[in-house]
């Protein structure tokens, strides 16, 4: 029998808990509504001055010029005038452990790596929480949709793509076991610890180790090929990569493992092959474009990965692959890496400022990263036709300066973009009489 005490305290955090969760999502759209005379980034490179965005049913229905169109009256039940405003396509944050911990320290609220080594198998679905804190914090940034990727292992499992305004998981699916994810062997290992980094050393097991994972995809790939015998769960969530309906995502910073991945990935007819990371996919960057291969590189707010690299190199990167032709995205992965969701725009505005045209910045989190997780068919553009997921900023969304959203919609219900933060800055200004 529980003591009591115990009982009482676990009735007590469960109230706290339920008092503090996210807000109540929004409801389905009902009534069309029509975004006026803001300007409007496509998400594709274009832009629209003085815009005319329309949708009905959580779908876009109308993305043109104000100027040249004409509308008949009561076309739309809601008109918002958004005059110096603008307009963008909610941004897309790929390999983000969103709603899987809650508070790093407290084991039962951490729920984003498996135990073993090859678990692709693991639906990091299944463990996402979409009521989290976290995720109320990302959204006034103009974050609105996320990948939740699992971590651990050297095939950590399978990640899947969410909105972020649900009741639940299943409620939250935009697209379900999207791809697996693949942390490709080192070449080089590094001794000591954060505060103390030691000597970096060659990884004497890495061959051994990749051929661990060729192993493992060649009984995968007989697998599916044939009828067994006996199910093998294991196994058998690999499917989707030979046929094309998934996406292997190789976790790997080094020229050589990318190079390797790629082979290994042609060797065993892998179909789609995205890169994460990336940090030297600029020296294979002519495979990357033979191969058809896109990358999600790593935070850009970060430093070199060697002594004898330009220190402002992470800021170039976006830059240099997208010249050689190269799908990119933008990841935000590493320490503190979901409180750091929010400054996902931030890091396009970084690129922008280090060579990138603003509105191929903007794709970095928008239209590429929505094609590098399959998504293009639903979101990551101002089209018609395609999911009603965007916002509105009082201006440029990738200056944290300016990157002040008043509105924001995702499949055309206007959701609340307070957070516990908001809350506490309207308490205390209340507190001391200041507007």
């Amino acid at each position: 029998m529980i003591n009591k005490n115990i009982y009482n305290l676990l009735l007590v955090f469960c109230a706290s808990v339920q008092l503090n969760a996210q807000q109540i999502p929004a409801q389905k759209q009902t009534k069309s509504v029509l975004i006026l005379n803001a300007t409007a980034h496509l998400g594709n490179g274009k832009v629209i001055e003085n815009s005319a965005i329309g949708f009905k049913d959580g779908k876009l229905t109308l993305v043109a010029d104000a100027t040249i169109i004409r509308l008949a009256d009561n076309a739309f039940d809601t008109t918002i005038n958004a005059a110096g405003k603008h307009v963008y396509p909610g941004f897309i944050s790929p390999n983000s452990t969103l709603g899987l911990v809650e508070i790093d320290a407290v084991k039962s609220s951490d729920d984003e790596a498996e135990i073993g080594d090859f678990n692709p198998n693991v639906r990091s679905i299944i463990a996402y929480n979409s009521e989290s804190k976290v995720i109320e914090t990302v959204r006034p940034n103009g974050v609105l949709i996320a990948q939740i990727t699992p971590r651990g292992g050297r095939i950590s499992g399978t990640s899947s793509v969410v909105q972020l305004d649900a009741w639940s998981w299943s409620d939250a699916i935009l697209k379900e076991n999207d791809g697996i994810h693949l942390n490709f062997p080192a070449t080089f290992k590094r001794g000591g610890n954060w505060f103390e980094p030691g000597i970096i050393e060659p990884n004497k097991d890495y061959i051994k180790q990749v051929e661990e994972v060729n192993t493992f995809l060649i009984n995968a790939k007989a697998y599916s090929g044939a009828a067994p015998k006996e199910r093998n769960l294991i196994l058998e969530a690999t499917k989707g990569l030979f046929d094309g309906t998934q996406i292997l995502y190789v976790h790997a910073d080094e020229e050589k493992q990318i190079i390797d991945a790629i082979q290994l990935a042609k060797d065993n007819g892998i179909q789609k092959l995205v890169v994460v990371g990336g940090f030297e996919a600029y020296k294979s960057a002519d495979l990357l474009k033979k191969n058809n291969v896109g990358v999600l590189l790593r935070r850009v707010h970060d430093m070199p990965t060697s002594d004898d690299e330009d220190v402002n190199l992470p800021y170039k990167m976006a830059k240099i692959l997208t010249d050689k032709g190269i799908i990119v995205g933008l990841e935000n992965s590493g320490d503190h890496e979901r409180m750091s969701v929010r400054n996902l725009p931030f890091l396009a505005g970084t690129c922008a400022a280090f060579g990138l045209d603003k509105e191929t910045a903007l794709q970095l989190i928008t239209s590429n990263t929505s094609q590098l997780l399959g998504i293009d068919a639903l979101c990551g553009t101002l089209e018609t036709g395609k999911d009603a997921t965007l916002f509105i900023s009082e201006g440029d969304a990738l200056d944290m300066r300016t990157n002040q959203l008043s509105t924001a919609f995702i499949q055309g219900r206007e959701i609340n973009l307070e957070t516990h933060q908001t809350k506490l800055n309207k308490k205390f200004k209340q507190k001391f009489n200041q507007q």
